[in-house]
């Protein structure tokens, strides 16, 4: 893509990432890629604004040659010192060696407030740490009043030809990957994102310009909105619905599985089923984070519960997923063990058991009838809360 103007001397230079398979070694993005949004202002002075990974060199200084020569480049406002934001610092340096470089701490530091003119254009700095790595920043650039808000408002999905909110002819996707990025790289810091947008609260914006997925000029609150709310999220009441995951070696617990999920829906509530030995934990943490219950089926393995819902688990509990209602249910034969692990493991989130059920081999016919019940019960559940 070439580059494209989002105001008047301002002008998006990213790449594209469709080769990378996990994003930061953990999260899958085969499918849906990343953009490395980073963006040029040309006025008397000047700017760049954050980078890219250095996979894309070749194809990021291709961005800059076709806007200016880099031997007129002053300045590089680096918002976050990630390798997916600096990874072409260092060949930056070599070929622009008159570059000065902005962060937060490093080359030359700016503070909280401070103010760069360009010429006709002002950068203006603000430090929001831990939003979501601790020397993290906003650029504000004043007279047109564009955010480059950093990983803040960002998302995954490399960009399909347009790179604006109001010329997306899927906005869907871009939200729900929104949505998976925040979980998966700063829902930990979700309290740092409210202090950042209570910070920026009063300050008019009218393009949210961030490092990863679309830029948003049409609706620049809608994404603050989403944010916000997902946010609050971590401490506050959560959306009604259920997330069932569950695992089976044979297709005992499976068969189980469906008649807990008939007894959710007949409570006409929401439910997302994740197999978690075939879906990878990153599409998994959206649902658990927005979902107000929980329903685990997992047989017992080796004297304890199965190992790829553990995993699951583990990973909920470092990206802090608490206050839950949950009911487990899952196959047994020569011995139990499950429901020890299982409760020693939603301990420290602070999941409410509400039910649990286990059964010795294949379900009976009044195993999967009490397995329905104990889905209805868990939806009524979280109705009443």
């Amino acid at each position: 893509m070439p580059p494209i103007d989002i105001k008047p001397d301002i002008c998006w230079i990213g790449v594209n990432d469709r080769t990378t398979d996990l994003f930061e070694g953990l999260w899958p993005i085969t499918q849906e890629g990343v953009s490395y949004n980073a963006y040029l202002i040309d006025d008397k002075k000047k700017a760049i604004v954050d980078l890219a990974k250095a996979l894309k060199t070749d194809e990021f200084f291709g961005q800059i040659d076709q806007v200016m020569d880099i031997s007129q480049l002053d300045y590089v406002v680096v918002n976050h010192m990630e390798p997916d934001h600096s990874g072409v610092l260092n060949t930056l340096r070599r070929i622009a060696p008159q570059v000065t470089i902005l962060v937060t701490e490093g080359v030359q530091v700016v503070q909280d407030g401070e103010t760069l003119s360009l010429g006709q254009h002002t950068l203006q700095f603000v430090y929001t740490p831990f939003v979501h790595w601790p020397e993290t920043m906003m650029t504000y650039e004043t007279s047109e009043q564009v955010l480059f808000s950093c990983d803040a408002f960002g998302g995954y999905g490399a960009l399909r030809g347009a790179i604006f909110d109001d010329e997306c002819t899927d906005p869907a996707f871009y939200e729900r990957e929104a949505l998976r990025y925040y979980v998966n790289i700063v829902a930990v810091f979700s309290r740092p994102v409210l202090k950042a947008i209570e910070k920026l609260a009063d300050v008019p914006v009218s393009v949210i310009a961030p490092s990863h997925g679309l830029i948003w000029r049409d609706k620049p609150a809608h994404i603050v909105e989403l944010y916000k709310k997902w946010a609050e999220y971590a401490t506050g009441s959560t959306e009604i619905g259920v997330t069932l995951l569950y695992g089976s070696m044979y297709g005992n617990t499976e068969k189980m599985m469906n008649a807990v999920a008939q007894g959710v829906s007949e409570e006409s509530m929401p439910i997302s089923i994740f197999d978690v030995t075939h879906t990878h934990v990153s599409y998994i943490l959206p649902s658990l984070w927005t979902h107000r219950g929980v329903i685990v089926g997992a047989p017992t393995y080796e004297g304890s519960l199965f190992p790829p819902m553990v995993q699951v688990l583990e990973m909920a509990a470092v990206k802090k997923i608490q206050n839950k209602k949950v009911a487990r249910f899952g196959s047994y034969g020569w011995s139990g063990g499950a429901q020890r692990r299982f409760e020693s493991l939603i301990e420290p989130l602070k999941w409410e058991l509400t039910d649990s059920f286990e059964f010795i081999g294949a379900p009976t016919e009044e195993d999967l009838k009490r397995g329905e019940e104990l889905g209805a019960h868990l939806a009524q559940a979280i109705k009443s809360d």
